[in-house]
């Protein structure tokens, strides 16, 4: 089966909002959404904010390439793991070839650390969070809506910075509440969400000082998220959601958070 008659997936719709969709795709892509005018319209918002997030970010691009982002500097990182791979090869051998009673240990030589395979660490904590407190009966939250502002208070304080709590009724969903979350080496914010069907949606907040991301999508064991970092803090709506019924909590997130500080005084401490 050629490139052009493979069938449309999430690697094209990414393509096509990252501006990377080829030419040779383009005609079956095309046919794909004339027939999906629901997903077209939510993949043309998803180019919109990708495009708003550039043209924040164009400054970045005037910036000196970090020094640990360098080509050469990268190529001698590599050979360095690589001369440390050999080297604790070699000493695994060493110990068959003596046939040591203490070639257990060998087992420790060969177990290096393992680099991250996933850039987003920061959306398996948040699904994982996800998973364990939707399905709490009694305890979803620590602190309920009805206590929103000192919820607000509490959180912002754990994790220094002002925070707000996205108003999501347009879409359905509802406040419930939010609990603070451990995450890595810092504290992390959890807001839960409801609507008349019952479906759960969350949005975890966390300090993330790396660059700026446009919004990226995972799918896990059922449950959608999407992720992203902006002015220091790092994202993540996930819900058991189709990627569009998602994607527009998310944006209305997005366009919460972004707001003039004025039109929240109402949500935000």
């Amino acid at each position: 089966m050629s490139c052009r008659d493979t069938p449309v997936g999430e690697d094209d719709l990414q393509a096509y909002v990252d501006g990377r969709l080829s030419a040779e795709r383009q005609p079956k892509f095309e046919a794909y959404l004339a027939e999906r005018p629901e997903t077209a319209a939510a993949l043309e918002r998803d180019r919109e904010i990708a495009e708003g997030l550039r043209q924040r970010l164009a400054f970045k691009a005037d910036e000196p390439i970090p020094t640990r982002l360098r080509i050469a500097n990268i190529r001698a990182a590599r050979h360095d793991r690589f001369a440390a791979t050999r080297l604790r090869i070699a000493a695994v051998m060493g110990w068959v070839i003596l046939g040591s009673a203490g070639g257990w240990l060998a087992n420790d030589v060969l177990r290096a650390p393992l680099l991250p395979t996933r850039v987003a660490v920061m959306a398996d904590e948040a699904i994982a969070a996800h998973r364990t407190f939707v399905v709490e009966v009694a305890h979803p939250v620590e602190v309920r809506a009805d206590e929103e502002a000192h919820l607000l208070q509490w959180l912002s304080k754990r994790l220094g910075t002002r925070l707000s709590a996205p108003d999501l009724t347009a879409l359905g969903y509802r406040l419930m509440g939010g609990r603070l979350l451990p995450a890595g080496a810092g504290p992390a914010a959890m807001l839960m969400y409801d609507d008349d069907q019952g479906t759960r949606l969350t949005l975890f907040i966390k300090t993330d000082e790396k660059d700026e991301t446009s919004f990226q999508f995972v799918e896990e064991d059922g449950v959608s998220a999407f992720f992203w970092r902006d002015a220091g803090l790092g994202y993540v709506v996930s819900a058991q959601a189709s990627r569009e019924r998602l994607m527009q909590a998310a944006t209305a997130v997005y366009e919460s958070l972004n707001r003039p500080a004025s039109s929240l005084s109402g949500q935000t401490l």
